[in-house]
């Protein structure tokens, strides 16, 4: 299921929907798009424009900011769930073995119903669902929210994936500690899964184009804490927070056990 966006945090930033070329399949998309947002559509000769772009192109929906004064390349995102990143990492990370597998109460033979409460670009959320549970996307920008919900589009008539794999996925967009209270007892799962914002310093991997589009959108997580404090009310046995490798406990709490990588984290929870 997916609940219409609600264009409510969106950044400060003059935004423009449009298509990279003339097709009218694209053209249409785009035009759905903008009415939901409640954002300009723009024609493809005035893309240049705006700061921001939510692009919609043969392979799927972008998102563009407008070229960087250093590297004189627009900062560009998009979603794609077949991509061959994901893909190996599906197929070969070490299935149930892997410590996100592992953090989030798989075992064999069971499957826990999850909540990823900030998806960001469901890689984490798509990887779950492969492993077999069921999962239910999270995701407070309606920007990145449009990018999740294409790129379950297209991963749905993709006929390389198994379709059990997106029929386990669902997305919700909005605050994630407002939706999990009020959609109780309805929305009730075993794990809840946490990947803040964190505000890492100049020299992490935030400097990348990919994940400074991503700051501009989101901003820092500064209620992380509340939506801990939601989570570990409402999860029926655990809350996975993904946290960088010397990072503080969120909101100072000390977890029931930690799974350890090499650069982050898992603070497991037990409830």
């Amino acid at each position: 299921m997916v609940k219409p966006y609600i264009p409510n945090t969106l950044p400060p930033l003059s935004i423009g929907v449009s298509s990279a070329t003339e097709n009218p399949t694209l053209l249409e998309k785009a035009s759905d798009l903008a009415e939901l947002l409640k954002i300009e559509i723009i024609p493809p000769a005035d893309l240049g424009k705006y700061d921001l772009l939510l692009l919609y192109t043969e392979k799927g929906l972008q998102i563009q900011l407008k070229q960087d004064n250093k590297t004189k390349k627009p900062a560009t995102l998009c979603i794609d769930f077949l991509s061959d990143a994901l893909t190996y990492r599906r197929e070969h990370g070490g299935g149930i073995k892997q410590s996100l597998a592992r953090a989030v109460g798989i075992k064999p033979g069971i499957r826990p119903t999850v909540i990823d409460a900030t998806a960001g670009l469901g890689r984490d959320s798509f990887l779950l669902a492969s492993f077999g549970c069921r999962v239910t996307m999270i995701e407070r920008s309606p920007l990145l929210a449009a990018l999740l919900h294409d790129g379950l589009e297209r991963a749905i008539d993709s006929p390389s994936l198994q379709a059990d794999v997106t029929n386990r996925l669902s997305l919700l967009q909005g605050d994630a500690a407002t939706i999990i209270a009020e959609h109780q007892p309805s929305l009730k799962a075993d794990t809840i899964y946490l990947d803040p914002m964190y505000p890492h310093g100049r020299k992490s991997a935030l400097n990348r184009l990919e994940m400074r589009l991503i700051r501009i959108i989101v901003g820092d997580d500064s209620d992380a804490a509340v939506l801990l404090r939601t989570a570990l009310h409402y999860a029926q046995n655990r809350v996975v927070v993904k946290r960088p490798k010397g990072a503080p406990l969120l909101d100072k709490r000390i977890p029931s056990h930690v799974i350890k990588m090499k650069n982050s984290r898992y603070d497991v929870y037990m409830t």
